[in-house]
């Protein structure tokens, strides 16, 4: 008898990386919608320093909401994985104990932000009133970090479950919310960036309400762990969680590496990073969501041993995320001038815009081979293949490119070394995943996952 919880274990795959990628990125994009209106609001201000301020505070946001991204990516392996197994109590229980985890471990993680917001801020290359507004506008919104991971593990947990119309509409109602009360906030209180991120405030939690209200009242799909399940747990959720959660890392990291060198080239250059930053979630958010709309679908069909499926729901995937780019740089292009004269862009602002709507936004679909490669090393037993492919990116992969085109091209040098190294990297996740899937089998247990067969014959033990 087929598990009802286990949906994906037939049914047409594109059809189910179709449904899952668009809900999850409709929830994503409602998130990273918030950031653009945010980003159009403060623009109208007409304060160059303002938007540059963003601009430097967005690249500490971005690592910040990395570290929760991970989590989720965990949460939502596990919980698929048991659910193909057919094992309910299991799926609740470590939907439980990573949330439970998570919380605690972003309650660190945002304390050691917080106290280092202007060293971080500084770092980027903010500097005079404008490090005085990043860090004063982060203040307000690191806090409210444990809450956003809430709501991204609940989304997660949900999605696991095939419940991507539930995890959506938390996001997209927190990003109404944040829309209403930018305007009000911003310019009938007249509190500018502090509105701006109360009211992201404000929407982090509406989304962590509305995700795990469905995962505890509809799916039923906590379960409480025993102390010893508890601890027994946290070698499970450490041997995802530690290499996802460095893998997403690597990103903001070379995203830093990038508003540093574009820094060099003043507040304008800057303003306008600040812009593409924006554009490129909201443009290409069904791509970001590949990787937790293709895990579920790889998670339940390799718990269920059906290794066909498996292969199909990657290469779905792939075809997938090819579509979708061609589709949004058409857009991106016959788009760019309105999008220019949105964000009031003038001078250099103007001239990485119209780039990035060009033939820039075209390379994106490498971005998207990596997305999906690394759903397919997470839910597959190889993390740790995400975390040195997303490193190289941001690395070797960004610096040398990087420098090279900023010293040849200066500020739109910056992006094209960027895009560069997404290619190369792009299609090393592509070969790399395809090996995987080939393979398809557990690697030998690492580390993390030793020690948790240790902690198992111990616990049985006693």
């Amino acid at each position: 008898m087929a598990n009802p919880q286990a949906k994906f274990l037939e049914g047409n795959l594109l059809r189910h990386v179709t449904v899952m990628s668009m809900t999850a990125s409709i929830g994503l994009m409602a998130v990273f919608m918030v950031d653009l209106v945010d980003m159009v609001f403060i623009s109208m201000l007409g304060k160059e320093e303002l938007a540059a301020a963003v601009g430097y505070a967005g690249a500490i946001l971005f690592f910040t909401t990395s570290f929760s991204i991970g989590m989720a990516i965990t949460a939502g392996a596990l919980v698929a994985r048991a659910l193909g197994q057919g094992d309910r109590q299991m799926a609740g229980r470590r939907a439980a104990t990573s949330l439970l985890y998570g919380f605690v471990f972003a309650c660190v993680f945002a304390a050691i932000v917080w106290m280092n917001l202007p060293f971080l801020a500084g770092l980027m290359g903010a500097s005079g009133p404008t490090l005085d507004m990043a860090v004063q506008y982060l203040q307000i919104i690191i806090p409210s970090l444990p809450i956003l991971l809430i709501g991204m593990v609940g989304g997660a947990i949900l999605r696991a479950h095939g419940d991507a119309r539930r995890s959506m509409m938390a996001t997209v109602i927190g990003g109404v919310v944040n829309a209403v009360l930018d305007p009000v906030l911003i310019f009938v209180l007249d509190l500018e960036l502090v509105g701006a991120a109360l009211a992201s405030v404000a929407a982090r939690c509406t989304i962590a309400y509305l995700s795990l209200m469905p995962v505890i009242k509809v799916h039923k799909a906590l379960s409480k762990p025993t102390p010893a399940q508890f601890s027994l747990d946290l070698a499970a959720i450490v041997a995802i969680a530690a290499p996802a959660i460095l893998t997403q890392l690597a990103t903001p990291i070379g995203q830093a590496v990038v508003v540093r060198n574009m820094a060099q080239f003043g507040e304008e250059a800057v303003a306008g990073m600040a812009i593409v930053g924006r554009l490129t979630p909201v443009a290409f958010g069904v791509i970001f969501a590949l990787s937790g709309a293709v895990g579920p679908i790889i998670g339940q069909n390799f718990g269920a041993g059906q290794q066909d499926r498996v292969q199909r729901a990657f290469r779905e995937g792939v075809l997938f995320a090819g579509v979708w780019v061609v589709f949004a740089s058409v857009i991106l292009f016959l788009l760019r001038e309105p999008i220019a004269q949105l964000f009031n862009a003038e001078g250099m602002a103007l001239t990485l815009v119209f780039l990035f709507c060009g033939p820039l936004s075209m390379l994106f679909f490498f971005n998207g081979l990596l997305f999906v490669s690394n759903a397919a090393f997470n839910n597959l037993g190889h993390p740790f293949y995400s975390t040195l492919i997303n490193w190289g990116r941001n690395t070797l992969g960004t610096l040398p490119l990087v420098w090279a085109g900023a010293a040849l091209f200066g500020a739109p040098g910056v992006l094209i070394g960027q895009a560069l190294g997404g290619v190369i990297f792009g299609l090393i996740a592509l070969r790399l995943g395809q090996r995987v899937m080939a393979r398809g089998s557990e690697p030998k247990p690492a580390p993390f996952a030793r020690q948790g067969r240790l902690m198992s014959v111990l616990h049985l033990r006693r």
